[in-house]
């Protein structure tokens, strides 16, 4: 019945059903709620197209779809549809952890099935997946006798706008491969090449971020601004030219469209995750959520070396101290780095004289996990490799092996170094080969990890729930050293709408001291109040109480440090502006209390917040900690007044933001 259908198409008559079919190879679907529609098509030279539209509004115009190779023809034209096949899926899946506890997965599929009308008559299948929050799209390419391994030269996949919006984006710099840069606004015709997650405030007053999902065994997508408003999809290559080596059968990473009609949309799409596979890991009871210490602040204010001498951070004296006040005040680890062979002199120069198993004279491996263990406290190892790839999965099995006989069951993996092994970019093919070697490595001996200078994340935490959390961003530490002075007071508002988009990050909150004296006059560009907004701010199942632990000691405020939790059962956003402000709301994994964190840039702002988001009916004890007189991120960040008071879901605050400021609130549920 379904080829009598299609065959009337081909001939020019119309049919309606829930797909529909006109005299142009056209074919369209939309998303469950009817707000979202794609379209497909062939131009006159059979080169397939796509667009995309939102409440009417048109978000993606036709744009081109298609392959180029080395070696062999291009799949970019002259093909006709042999068969579409139409799909629904609506399921809900549970998290170990996240910002959300269930996840909704309910979307509409449209499978076209490609052939090539002359020729070598090649087959590819573009599989597009809508729902309620955007799109997904991705090719696959079946098994055939005219196409077996293919080295991959350019993928023509468009992404074109009705407009020149502003963009929010990084650009791809080839000296910092690891997107640590500040997020900026500009228009779409003043970029070049920038990375994903994009996200664009569009002329008609939506919101579109521009990433992809589920990137396994595939260059990573950045995208090439071309003529007029549009971008095409760049792909970073290997060292030798190549984007990417593949062999039928294969499929590409998920290229995703995230729409809403306010910022806020963006951050509780769950669309990226629903677009990776369920998790492999059948047991995830050892996966668990962490709040942290570590011998790390100390080495970027040079109060500690990494390496062996006087000022040596990782010894066992030392970090005795800090497991001791990590049981003393209920946190779950410490991190140390510095602790293994390899890092004395320039060890960035060659990570191949690094060592994952064997520890320096003065840090007593054993004798330090047993003592921990003891205070029910973990260490979290530190691998770091300085690009030194294959080094370090040479190492892979006995290293982690170690670590589990130990009780050590998280690693902070780290990647300095402009090249991974001298040659190739972090989020080649080369690079996404290697970190999934460490996070299945790491699966198989219980092993979390916390990626730094990583790929960026897509959505990988479903499949190995085991990757944590990642850096991919201008972390903390920036505040410490930057030459620019440090992160801006724009740049943590900023962060949620944009690095965030793709998972977890470990910006390491929580700096107490502002006092401290570096060689370009680096600093923390927050208040105090806003460090502790940013527990609920800025996700990550692992989160850091980044500061010494000296400068914790007799403070009320390292209160919320201490309760704040790090993995949430649901995440609301209120008002909000990119680059300016934000208000976030989460509740516990056991939802019942919940949290506030509202920060803003270096203008102080008055914003009301409707506690709606409570039960009903409930009376809940709202702890207030909210930047103090005469406090400014510049001159004063220290002043915080702490206020209980007893709200409902019917009150409504007023929270006074100082310049470079915030809020954080808990909100424990009364017991009636």
């Amino acid at each position: 019945m379904k080829k009598i259908i299609y065959k009337f198409c081909l001939v020019g008559f119309v049919f309606a059903l829930s797909l529909s079919c006109n005299a142009k190879k056209g074919y369209s679907i939309s998303s469950p709620n009817k707000n979202n529609e794609l379209k497909f098509d062939l131009t006159n030279s059979g080169q397939p197209q796509y667009s995309f539209y939102s409440n009417g509004k048109s978000v993606i115009e036709p744009s081109l779809l298609g392959f180029e190779f080395q070696e062999i023809q291009k799949m970019t034209e002259g093909f006709e549809v042999i068969k579409v096949d139409k799909n629904t899926a609506d399921t809900t899946w549970e998290q170990p952890w996240g910002e959300f506890r269930k996840v909704r997965d309910n979307h509409n599929e449209l499978v076209v099935h490609l052939k090539e009308s002359k020729g070598e008559e090649r087959l590819v299948d573009i599989i597009f997946r809508v729902f309620d929050d955007g799109l997904g799209f991705r090719y696959s390419f079946p098994k055939q006798p005219h196409l077996d391994k293919v080295k991959i030269s350019n993928e023509i996949t468009q992404f074109s706008f009705p407009f020149d919006n502003e963009v929010w984006s990084i650009p791809v710099h080839r000296d910092n491969s690891y997107y640590e840069s500040e997020y900026k606004k500009t228009l779409m015709s003043k970029t070049d090449t920038i990375n994903t997650p994009a996200t664009f405030e569009t002329k008609d007053k939506l919101f579109v971020a521009i990433h992809e999902a589920n990137l396994t065994d595939f260059g990573s997508m950045t995208l090439l601004k071309q003529k007029g408003n549009q971008y095409k999809s760049d792909l970073v290559p290997w060292a030798d030219g190549v984007k990417v080596y593949a062999q039928t059968p294969f499929v590409t990473p998920w290229r995703t469209v995230i729409v809403g009609n306010n910022p806020g949309d963006l951050i509780t799409s769950t669309l990226m995750l629903n677009l990776n596979e369920p998790t492999k890991i059948a047991d995830e009871s050892w996966i668990e959520p962490s709040k942290y210490i570590g011998i790390w602040w100390g080495m970027h204010l040079e109060k500690y070396t990494w390496g062996q001498g006087p000022k040596h951070g990782a010894t066992t004296k030392i970090v005795k101290e800090y497991i001791d006040f990590a049981s003393k005040n209920n946190l779950d680890g410490v991190l140390v780095e510095g602790w293994n062979v390899g890092w004395d002199g320039d060890w960035t120069a060659d990570g191949n004289v690094f060592s994952f198993t064997k520890p320096y004279s003065d840090f007593d491996l054993k004798e330090i996990t047993k003592y921990a263990a003891e205070k029910n406290v973990r260490l979290i190892g530190h691998n770091e490799t300085a690009g030194a790839s294959k080094n370090y999965e040479n190492q892979l099995d006995d290293a982690f092996k170690l670590y589990n006989s130990l009780g050590m069951n998280t690693v902070k993996t780290g990647y300095v170094n402009k090249y991974l092994d001298k040659k190739e970019w972090h989020d080649s093919q080369y690079g996404v080969r290697h970190y999934r070697k460490v996070v299945e490595t790491a699966a198989k001996y219980h092993i979390m990890i916390d990626n730094h200078e990583p790929v960026k994340g897509t959505g990988l935490q479903r499949t190995y729930p085991n990757l944590m959390s990642q850096e991919g961003a201008r972390g903390q530490e920036y505040n410490a050293w930057s030459a620019d002075g440090g992160n801006s007071p724009e740049h943590t508002v900023t962060l949620p709408f944009t690095r965030m988009l793709s998972g977890s990050l470990d910006y390491t909150p929580g700096i107490f001291n502002f006092d401290y004296k570096t060689p370009n006059n680096a600093k923390v560009q927050t208040t105090l109040a806003s460090q502790l907004a940013l527990y609920v701010i800025l996700f990550s199942p692992l989160q850091m109480a980044a500061d010494l632990p000296e400068n914790y000691e007799g403070k009320p405020e390292f209160k919320f440090v201490k309760d704040v939790p790090c993995i949430w059962s649901e995440t609301k956003v209120l008002d909000s502006k990119i680059g300016e402000y934000t208000t976030i709301v989460r509740k516990d994994w056991e939802g019942k209390n919940w949290y506030l964190g509202s920060i803003t840039n270096r203008e102080p702002r008055k914003i009301k917040v409707s506690l709606s988001f409570l039960e009903e009916g409930k009376k809940y004890q709202a702890e207030i900690y909210a930047d103090g007189k005469g406090a400014n991120y510049k001159i004063n960040p220290y002043p915080v007044t702490i206020e209980n008071k007893v709200v409902t879901s019917k009150t409504v605050l007023d929270l006074n933001l100082a310049s470079g400021g915030g809020t954080a609130i808990k909100f424990s549920l009364l017991q009636e």
